[in-house]
């Protein structure tokens, strides 16, 4: 019996040294974490450890790029337009006194005879150039408008005026009154490289009276030298191709680089004919070739092309080229030379095929066109021209067109 309590207290011992163990190191009352209840995904509140300074600034430096600083530059120049144009229609009943003596008397049919005036609301983008508020656009957003209303970034309205337009390049000039406003720099468009980045702002669809803020898309130059040639009267030469998005409403807005320079005037859309919208290419009338007209607008108020040449040239087709010996039917041969003109001056002869001017290659009456519209009277011009079997190399100098 005095054996089998002994083994009982001996036993003990580690029991009652294991309890004071535990008691001395149970947490504190209160100390227990709260379990999250069934079915709550998340703790109810959650600690969220602010961020310093340094690092807000270091966040924000690294979302800054070429492309949001070019941004930053050139937005506040870029401007929303809406213009009102008054256009006419031929009336339904003609003109004419044999109906008019039936229905003149008729307040009904009186309305239908002649022409008729309505307005017509429109709208496209523009870019401010100067300090003193110039301001570029298409000539097909404000060349007919009698009102215009231009929106600044921030919502200011001003009316402006048009100071000159030019429709076969599809430039306009306007100007508001102003001191110091914001104007975007004006690049070479010469050296626009393809592939480099292309982003283009604007008016798109009217988005700049929402937000007061032009729209910007991004995307890079896909090609240059695009001679799209004659649209609605119009000719489009040496143009700057992108893929950046320009819709309906981006027409007169720029077309700009990573330094935020302006190499280009958005202007028309490649469609294929399916659609009115963006479907994968936009076109960009070249900032050089801008800058000479807006020079002239802003003197003149048109641009002066009535220049003479002193001949007259067709198409070759296979025949004359056959006959004239030539691997390929290329060029435009020359019909006529009028005596004391600049052509015959310059040595041009009948019979001679005009392949180049100036660098450009010309393969019909419409690149002749084109291409000679872009020159003024006094300008010099390179001709590649193929004569007895063989290129040679003429300079012709334009002259002013006699009245």
């Amino acid at each position: 019996m005095k054996n089998g309590l002994k083994w009982i207290l001996f036993l003990s011992i580690p029991l009652i040294i294991g309890f004071g163990i535990g008691y001395a190191i149970k947490p504190a009352t209160g100390a227990m974490p709260t379990p999250t209840e069934a079915g709550e995904p998340f703790p109810v509140s959650v600690q969220v450890q602010d961020r310093s300074q340094q690092e807000t600034d270091q966040i924000s430096n690294s979302r800054q790029n070429a492309i949001t600083r070019a941004v930053a530059r050139v937005s506040p120049a870029v401007v929303g337009i809406n213009v009102t144009e008054v256009r006419e229609q031929q009336g339904l009943i003609p003109n004419d006194p044999f109906f008019r003596r039936f229905f003149d008397q008729d307040p009904f049919f009186r309305q239908y005879f002649g022409n008729r005036k309505y307005e017509v609301k429109g709208l496209g983008s523009g870019v401010i150039i100067s300090p003193d508020g110039y301001i570029i656009t298409n000539d097909h957003v404000a060349g007919n408008a009698t009102e215009i209303t231009i929106t600044l970034v921030g919502g200011k309205r001003l009316k402006a005026e048009l100071i000159g337009t030019d429709p076969l390049s599809d430039v306009a000039l306007l100007k508001v009154d102003g001191n110091d406003l914001p104007n975007a720099t004006l690049g070479n468009s010469d050296e626009v490289v393809i592939g480099e980045w292309a982003i283009a702002l604007g008016n798109p669809f009217g988005l700049f009276e929402i937000n007061d803020k032009p729209t910007v898309t991004v995307g890079v130059i896909s090609s240059t030298g695009m001679n799209l040639g004659r649209q609605n009267n119009r000719v489009y030469r040496d143009m700057i191709e992108t893929d950046a998005a320009i819709n309906g409403g981006n027409s007169g807005g720029p077309l700009v680089n990573s330094l935020g320079e302006v190499v280009g005037i958005n202007t028309l859309i490649f469609t294929g004919g399916v659609s009115q919208t963006f479907v994968g290419y936009g076109f960009a009338i070249p900032v050089n070739k801008v800058k000479r007209i807006v020079a002239e607008l802003r003197k003149r108020g048109k641009v002066e092309r009535d220049i003479w040449t002193g001949f007259e040239a067709q198409q070759v087709d296979a025949r004359v080229a056959r006959y004239f010996g030539m691997a390929q039917v290329q060029g435009v041969i020359v019909s006529d030379v009028f005596r004391n003109g600049p052509a015959e001056k310059a040595g041009i002869k009948v019979g001679d095929i005009i392949l180049e001017i100036s660098g450009e290659k010309i393969n019909s009456e419409e690149e002749l066109f084109a291409v000679l519209n872009d020159a003024r009277p006094g300008d010099t011009l390179r001709l590649k021209v193929y004569r007895e079997r063989k290129e040679v190399q003429v300079q012709l100098r334009v002259e002013q067109k006699s009245s």
